[in-house]
């Protein structure tokens, strides 16, 4: 069994070690044999939070010198090859969480005809949303031809709607307009979506990189589109919301100063510039917050219970992704050793923004 880790402390550096065969399963117990999984720049974000937000505790890499090294969560497909277990019989398909590597060891709880959660011990105080697991074979209407954009758009969109979930709870934060920083990325591009299509959601202006420029503008989704190197050129006269999905603090603090007062919040979602080390004079730290979406999904399951949850997300990314079909480029990668020879580009963010990448095991 191979897998491919990262360094913790600077996960540039990568290796794919072949690990000895799994023990036996105990009882209760489930092998999945991964078949494919996305690769975006979401998955640097885990591995930038590995130690804050305890991404590198899902999954323990094995092998000889395990230490300082660890496996970055992706989202994927697998199959059931051996089972230990009365309720999860061999042949089943599975869609969730995994490391990248041939296969995962899994103690399947609360099963359902829909789903089950990995009840692994080292899992439990571990985000939920992150421990349950579709079962794709039961579900309604199921179409395989569509996993390669599901587990490519899933993640991030389900990130999108809780975005737009959160601002009209809470009222745009009194906001006329939403600009969303890094807005080329899938994650900014489905909050573009849900704010179009919302009636009373305020505006959204995008600001992107020269050269992603063109293609931004060309989604039709923001009402105008700057570059990092134009931010004067946004209104700073009108009350504000930010969405920052780079991390990117040198450009938030001058974005920041440039809008003062009426930045009224900022909400800091994804990493791409992880090594970004300018301190960003200008933040107004008291109106910014990281937005966690694993925290406001179970919020939602609480208010909506887990069909409604499921019945609202599912449309939204039943749309969404009809929508992405029409610029998204899927691009096979063949295998771990396929992964490493995109990975420095995935960590530079060089990936045009138009390619998901599929890892195809």
């Amino acid at each position: 069994m191979a897998e491919f880790q990262v360094r913790k402390d600077d996960f540039t550096k990568y290796r794919i070690v072949e690990v000895a065969s799994a023990p036996e399963l105990t009882d209760g117990a489930i092998r999945v044999k991964i078949e494919r999984f996305a690769f975006t720049a979401n998955n640097i974000t885990y591995a930038v939070t590995g130690d804050r937000l305890g991404y590198w505790q899902f999954f323990p890499p094995g092998g000889e010198d395990p230490d300082g090294w660890g496996m970055v969560p992706v989202w994927g497909f697998a199959e059931v090859v051996e089972s230990k277990s009365d309720e999860v019989p061999v042949g089943d398909r599975l869609f969730g969480y995994f490391p990248p590597s041939d296969d995962l060891d899994m103690t399947p709880t609360r099963v359902t005809d829909q789903r089950i959660i990995d009840g692994a011990a080292h899992r439990a105080k571990l985000p939920p949303a992150y421990n349950s697991y579709s079962r794709v074979n039961a579900e309604p209407g199921y179409d395989r031809a569509m996993d390669n954009l599901r587990m490519l758009l899933w993640p991030l969109h389900i990130t999108s709607f809780c975005l737009w979930d959160a601002l009209q709870e809470n009222h745009w934060h009194g906001a006329r307009q939403v600009v969303v920083v890094s807005a080329s990325s899938k994650t900014g591009i489905g909050l573009a979506y849900a704010l179009d299509d919302d009636p009373k959601a305020p505006p959204a202006i995008a600001i992107t990189s020269r050269r992603n420029l063109d293609f931004v503008e060309k989604l039709g989704l923001y009402q105008r589109s700057v570059t990092y190197e134009a931010l004067s050129d946004i209104d700073a006269t009108i009350p504000t919301v930010i969405v920052d999905m780079s991390g990117n603090r040198e450009v938030l603090g001058r974005l920041h100063a440039h809008l003062g007062d009426n930045m009224k919040r900022c909400l800091n979602v994804g990493l791409t510039h992880w090594d970004d080390v300018n301190a960003g004079n200008g933040l107004i730290a008291e109106r910014s917050e990281i937005f966690f979406a694993p925290s406001h999904i179970q919020q939602r399951l609480k208010d909506w219970g887990p069909d409604g949850f499921a019945r609202k997300t599912s449309s939204f990314m039943l749309q969404t992704a009809a929508k992405s079909q029409r610029w998204l480029k899927l691009r096979s990668i063949e295998g771990l050793e396929g992964l490493a020879d995109v990975y420095d580009d995935v960590c530079a963010g060089c990936m045009a923004p138009d390619q998901g990448l599929i890892i195809e095991l």
